[in-house]
């Protein structure tokens, strides 16, 4: 059941930059100030120009301007610099802001939101999207503020010279506006377009190299060839838009560009012959205009990053959204019974995978749920870990749903543990403590003794190694996994095969380990090694997503029903080596 993870509006993309702005406002205010007063510095030397040719013109000395537009000159060369470190150190700031929220907004999102969400879509995000937003800052928001700046000052100073030439400059700026108008209606969509085929695009890409194997031996290269030449497509498809889109834009601003200070040249001859206007007016009138290029060919140039990042942007703010949407106030439960009446569950357009299953799951209970392949025992595991929702009927801890938990209440009473783990970049002592960053070293070494992770103590320093999960292997990886479980400290723990990439031996030593730390707390063991069943206080057995036995192992054996012919077929291939058993526990 895959979701599509939204994508914020404009509305709260604005909220979302003007709460980036209060967060550094000293740094904002700074780079808006300089940037301005280094546009105004700017003014000078033009309008200098023009009083020099016409103090010539009169005869008299033109020292003192000279000197004064030599000044400014360098004053504006020394406040553009300031101006561009300045903003530099806001918008790194910023990006850092950035990416924080984007990864804490990751970590926030609800466990329901990340298994049906497409992984190359958030990929993209927290890499393409949050890059383009970053380049965005460091070098288009600067230029393009200066610009911006530069353009107003530039058209007000025409403005102050002469008024009537000023008019005749702004109506040449008509088709730039109307240039930039058509592309502003049409590139929000055509970026988000082209994002969206990106993901897509990463999506595949990523499936195909996961599963090259499995794809190579059903013999499906062409089928996913063709599937990948639709996404590839689509994407082709989607930057051709937006490219389009550049082609009409920059040919019209540039000729746009180019009539200001035409049609103020024909104004000004008139003007001049009748006597309206001074010869000096008319040089200052069109430098300024003639300097308008400049600044209106830089915002040409970075308008394509800023509607590219605007997108980005819009799609980092979604997973706010996306948050702000699951997210459910619910009470605390009252007590750690867990308990599931009427459950139907069934994947998108599939018949119910798991159909009408009552059960309660007492307070410090060891439970085992087995069955074939197929029966729906992994299924099972994530609507009483709160990941999935029932169609109908509820599951409920402490009489409260467990999909209506917040993250950090879910976390506090329900922790699900599969057989995919993940290594983080850092020490062992970091990815321990990323289930109880208050635990010390003795509790570490604690946790890493209950699931016979001896091993740690021969690396070369021991909890402070760096190691990679290709270094430490499968095994291992799942063995730190099992230790944070320990340190996190649920009343309740569901392990869906969670020892599945540990060696018999190591697994048998975990599991007996991991019931000794839990004594008292509820584990829900979804198990494919038959002896976690016999371990058991009660075993669930599951067969077409029903629930068609329960009971203590002894009295399931001696019923000779659907768990008696399990274990007879798994304790047959312990004793014989058959090897179809295993699949068959499964």
């Amino acid at each position: 059941m895959i979701r599509d993870l939204p994508v914020s509006d404009r509305k709260h993309v604005r909220q979302a930059a003007l709460r980036l702005i209060r967060r550094d406002v000293p740094g904002f205010t700074a780079t808006l100030l300089l940037n301005g007063l280094a546009a105004a510095a700017a003014l000078v030397s033009p309008w200098l120009l023009g009083r020099i040719i016409d103090t010539i013109s009169a005869g008299g000395t033109i020292d003192l301007l000279a000197a004064i537009a030599v000044g400014g000159a360098l004053l504006q060369l020394i406040l553009s610099r300031y101006a561009e470190q300045i903003g530099t150190r806001f918008s790194e700031r910023t990006q850092e802001h950035i990416r924080q929220e984007f990864l804490d907004r990751v970590l926030a999102l609800p466990a329901a939101t990340v298994e049906h969400i497409r992984t190359g879509d958030l990929t993209a995000r927290g890499t393409t999207d949050v890059g383009v937003v970053g380049r965005t800052l460091r070098d288009a928001a600067p230029a393009v503020l200066i610009s911006s700046l530069q353009v107003v000052f530039l058209v007000a100073a025409v403005f102050l010279v002469d008024p009537l030439l000023g008019a005749c400059g702004l109506l040449a700026l008509a088709g730039i506006a109307a240039a930039s108008r058509w592309y502003l209606r049409r590139a929000r969509a055509a970026y988000l377009e082209e994002g969206a085929a990106r993901s897509e695009l990463a999506e595949h890409l990523a499936a195909n190299a996961a599963g090259a194997r499995t794809i190579e031996a059903l013999g499906l290269q062409h089928r996913r060839t063709r599937a990948a030449e639709r996404v590839i497509e689509r994407s082709r498809v989607a930057q051709l838009r937006t490219l389009f889109l550049r082609g009409v834009l920059w040919p019209s601003v540039e000729v746009s560009a180019l009539l200001p200070p035409v049609l103020v040249l024909l104004l000004g001859g008139v003007l001049l012959d009748s006597g309206q206007v001074t010869l000096g007016a008319v040089v200052s009138c069109v430098l300024y205009l003639r300097q308008l290029q400049q600044p209106i060919e830089t915002i040409l140039i970075w308008m394509e990053q800023l509607q590219s990042s605007g997108a980005s942007f819009a799609r980092i703010e979604g997973l706010q959204t996306s948050a702000t949407q699951t997210a459910v106030a619910a009470p605390e439960p009252r007590d750690e019974h867990i308990v599931a009446t009427g459950v139907h569950f069934a994947y998108e357009s599939t018949d119910d995978v798991v159909t009408g299953v009552d059960l309660t799951v007492r307070p410090g209970e060891r439970l085992a749920i087995v069955g074939p392949s197929g029966a729906g025992k992994s299924t099972l595991g994530k609507l009483l870990a709160g990941i999935d929702r029932p169609r109908l009927g509820m599951v409920t801890v402490g009489s409260v749903p467990v999909a209506d938990l917040s993250p950090a209440q879910l976390r506090e009473h329900v922790v699900l543990v599969t057989q995919e783990q993940h290594l983080f970049l850092g020490t062992v002592r970091d990815n321990l403590r990323l289930a109880d960053p208050t635990a010390d070293d003795n509790h570490l070494e604690k946790a890493l003794a209950a699931v016979g992770a001896d091993w740690v103590g021969s690396l070369d320093d021991e909890l402070g190694s760096y190691s990679s999960g290709t270094e430490l292997g499968p095994d291992r990886v799942q063995q730190l996994a099992l230790a944070r479980v320990i340190l996190a400290d649920p009343h309740t723990v569901i392990l869906d095969e969670a020892t599945a990439m540990l060696d018999p031996r190591t697994a048998r030593r975990a599991e007996r380990s991991l019931a000794a730390v839990l004594e008292g707390r509820t584990v829900i063991a979804i198990a494919h090694r038959l002896h976690t069943a016999r371990d058991a206080d009660r075993v669930v057995v599951m067969e077409g997503g029903r629930v068609v036995e329960v009971g203590a192992h002894d009295e399931l054996v001696a019923a000779g029903g659907v768990y008696e012919a399990l274990w007879s077929s798994w304790h047959g291939s312990r004793r014989y080596g058959h090897p179809g058993a295993s699949a068959t526990a499964r």
